[in-house]
């Protein structure tokens, strides 16, 4: 357990839904957090983008609330909400003090469960969402990575924009939205997750009797496909790119296999957290041929992602490839040191805890792992990285970045 925090309790509906909470009776606020696995790798092609373009026709109305009400009336109790799409889920968050809680969560329901679609917010709210990609579409370093998972997993969701491709955008209807909405918004593919002052438990006893209770059964789960990445070696010049960028992509474990996602994280740490890391030390503090470099953890459902990117002149990319390989070659031959190693085991163990200081962050860590079937100790983590060491991380996760299995791009200014 870790300290001042409790271990998440719950129950699942009849229906499949489920509900879990954990008291912190020292927060000043509650946070609500509705999940649903209804992110973009569940639309069909003729679906893409409205998984994201639902996240903001919700907050146009419901049966309930006029467009604009909800966020009227959140503010008036002092609170705030926002919501995000990504992959794999969806989910839609309000922090409110406590004496407000009760009214939230029947706003937050009723506004997810019941969105009104109506036509003319429909076609006022896809020119918003048009705009949002065109955004995107202008923005070289947003073309750069989105290319790159285009090319290295071209049959799976994950490499087709979470935004959506325009011509399918330009097609959608209320209608189609409806019955993406009543297709995943299903007993069994929702989470609402409570956290902060809760009090006497009543919120979450009233959640069980509301209409979370009333969402139809899941008619069949519909699984991801599995993610596979595609090695090869790609160069893109684009216009109005500021610097050139060497981008490297690897496939590694879904984020249900737990134990090889903290030595990846590990592995990431070691190789491109901070200016001690073996990359960020060899190329930007020794060698000085990249602006930055970056090595993030991308867990996903149906397999993760491990995305470097580096900063250069293009005269220097292809010495800041090799560099990359050399740097994988030594750490593959010879086990970091101890003082190393602790420092890397620190950095992930603190990251961890850092995302466990509020409300919010408490709230998405149980939301994410509950909603995925990851119910686990809040603590777990924090023992899962102490159970790898130097030569284990060598034998099983580093193979996993050898560069040679790497999706990489260079990308240089048109």
């Amino acid at each position: 357990m870790l300290p001042g925090l409790s271990e998440p309790v719950g129950r699942t509906l009849a229906n499949g839904v489920e509900l879990v909470q954990l008291e912190q009776p020292d927060a000043p606020l509650v946070c609500l957090d509705f999940w649903c696995r209804a992110g973009s790798a569940f639309e069909t092609p003729a679906e893409s983008g409205m998984a994201h373009f639902l996240e903001h026709m919700v907050f146009k109305g419901s049966a309930g609330l006029r467009a604009g009400e909800f966020d009227r009336r959140i503010e008036a109790l002092g609170g705030s909400s926002n919501a995000a799409t990504g992959f794999d889920d969806v989910h839609f968050h309000v922090l409110i003090p406590p004496a407000g809680a009760r009214e939230a969560l029947e706003l937050l329901l009723d506004l997810v469960l019941r969105p009104r679609l109506e036509e003319d917010s429909f076609a006022m709210e896809r020119q918003v969402v048009l705009e949002e990609l065109a955004q995107s579409e202008d923005q070289p370093e947003e073309v750069v990575l989105q290319r790159l998972l285009a090319l290295a997993c071209p049959d799976h969701p994950y490499g087709q924009p979470i935004l959506g491709r325009r011509e399918a955008l330009l097609h959608h209807d209320p209608a189609a939205m409806g019955a993406f909405h009543q297709r995943l918004y299903r007993g069994g593919r929702c989470l609402l997750a409570l956290t902060g002052a809760l009090g006497d438990g009543e919120l979450l006893e009233r959640a069980a009797s509301g209409p979370l209770a009333a969402l139809p059964p899941e008619g069949g789960r519909m699984p991801p496909a599995d993610l596979r990445v595609l090695p090869g070696f790609h160069r893109l010049a684009v216009p109005r790119l500021e610097a050139a960028r060497l981008l490297m992509v690897w496939w590694l474990p879904p984020a249900a296999d737990l134990e090889r996602m903290a030595g990846a994280d590990l592995a990431t740490t070691l190789l491109a957290e901070g200016r001690r890391s073996r990359l960020v030390e060899r190329l930007r503090e020794q060698r000085q041929i990249v602006e930055s470099i970056d090595l993030d953890l991308h867990a996903m459902e149906s397999g993760s992602f491990a995305l470097l990117e580096a900063v250069c002149d293009p005269e220097d990319l292809e010495a800041v490839r090799e560099e990359i390989t050399r740097v994988w070659e030594e750490l593959r031959r010879a086990a970091p040191g101890e003082q190393e190693w602790r420092r890397a085991q620190r950095l992930v163990a603190n990251g961890y805890r850092f995302s466990l200081e509020s409300a919010g962050g408490v709230a998405s860590v149980i939301g994410s792992n509950h909603l995925w079937g990851r119910v686990q100790p809040l603590g777990h983590p924090l023992e899962l990285f102490e159970g790898w060491s130097p030569g284990r991380l060598q034998e099983e996760v580093l193979p996993l970045l050898d560069p040679a299995r790497a999706c990489l791009m260079e990308a240089v200014p048109a």
